[in-house]
């Protein structure tokens, strides 16, 4: 086998507004690994700011892989352990050297008979541009949003009571995501807040890595609190089972990119199994190409609840995809 690898910047169709700022552009980069004629694409969708693996010798790792394509596989997983992106578009090369085209996980999904229930994602600006994509999403049909907060709550909490006046829980599921944006003192009042609103969920009410006090909020909360950042660098298989023991939230939500790939994210749910903790997966900006990878993979689990899967709109020089989303539902174009 023959491997390479390119970088790629994303441009945003419009500034991307999250707690930690506005994102104008998202790099990434792609793994090529050929054999026999044939060529497998994976994405290693490095998450400036947020991925563990954001480290000034990324490219080198990814140059390195590359050399050594053809070392052993347990010898390459050891040395992709802290460089969980690169692990991912690793993973992604080879299920596609095997099954060749846009494919990674074929099943009904991929031949376009089955489709995945996703959120919709509202991002953060001012109330009126949050207003306009609820509406957006209303009007597609969506029945299970998700908003981001936690920059202004006040601002914030009032679109949610909006939203409640005219849509009742039954009707329609809101989730929230702080990214970490709360005090341990306010994420309390804020959790309250969320219950007298009917919310379903809170992803990452206050920063990663501080468990005691994440423990405490999920021990006696009144809306369901679910990890999402606190996941990321966790790579051990006994690290992630210590977390779970000791906070023992409602939900975890995986994004491969972020925490090792289609293997990580396995790892993760073999965990919650026993433990009455329920999961959802999410990609993190990925273009097509990782996108396309990780609903494929995430229809293979057989996901109850809708799933944080983007929809390839956000940038300008996406490429192309068979994927497409009608109404809540995403789903593969047939050929």
């Amino acid at each position: 086998m023959k491997a390479t690898y390119s970088k790629y910047i994303l441009n945003f169709k419009r500034p991307g507004g999250t707690s930690r700022g506005v994102l104008n552009t998202k790099e990434t980069y792609f793994l090529k690994i050929t054999e026999n004629g044939q060529t497998g694409t994976g994405e290693c969708g490095i998450f400036r700011g947020l991925s563990y693996d954001d480290v000034p010798e990324y490219e080198e790792k990814l140059h390195w892989l590359c050399e050594n394509i053809n070392t052993d596989l347990g010898i390459l997983k050891e040395e992709l352990i802290h460089f969980p992106s690169i692990w991912f578009g690793y993973e992604q090369a080879i299920l596609n050297l095997k099954h060749g085209g846009d494919l990674y996980f074929p099943s009904d999904f991929t031949e376009g008979k089955s489709s995945i229930k996703i959120n919709g994602l509202i991002w953060m600006g001012d109330s009126g541009f949050m207003k306009e994509q609820i509406r957006e999403k209303l009007n597609l049909g969506f029945d299970c949003l998700k908003l981001k907060i936690g920059t202004d709550w006040n601002s914030e909490k009032q679109i949610l009571k909006k939203l409640r006046e005219t849509f009742p829980a039954s009707q329609l599921e809101l989730r929230v995501d702080a990214n970490g944006g709360f005090s341990f003192e306010e994420a309390k009042t804020v959790l309250l807040e969320l219950h007298e609103l009917e919310i379903h969920s809170i992803e990452q009410p206050i920063k990663a890595g501080n468990w005691e006090q994440m423990e405490k909020l999920c021990s006696d909360t009144p809306t369901a609190i679910a990890l999402d950042e606190e996941l990321i660098g966790v790579v051990t298989l006994q690290k992630k089972q210590e977390l779970l023991e000791k906070i023992n939230p409602q939900y975890i939500i995986l994004k491969p990119s972020l925490i090792g790939g289609f293997s990580g994210s396995d790892e993760w749910i073999s965990l919650t199994e026993n433990m009455g903790i329920d999961w959802w997966i999410t990609s993190a900006l990925e273009s097509n190409i990782g996108l396309n990878a990780i609903a494929q993979y995430t229809f293979s689990k057989n996901p109850k609840i809708p799933q944080g899967l983007g929809t390839g709109g956000l940038f300008t020089n996406n490429f192309e995809t068979r994927l497409e989303l009608l109404g809540d539902q995403l789903s593969t174009k047939k050929v």
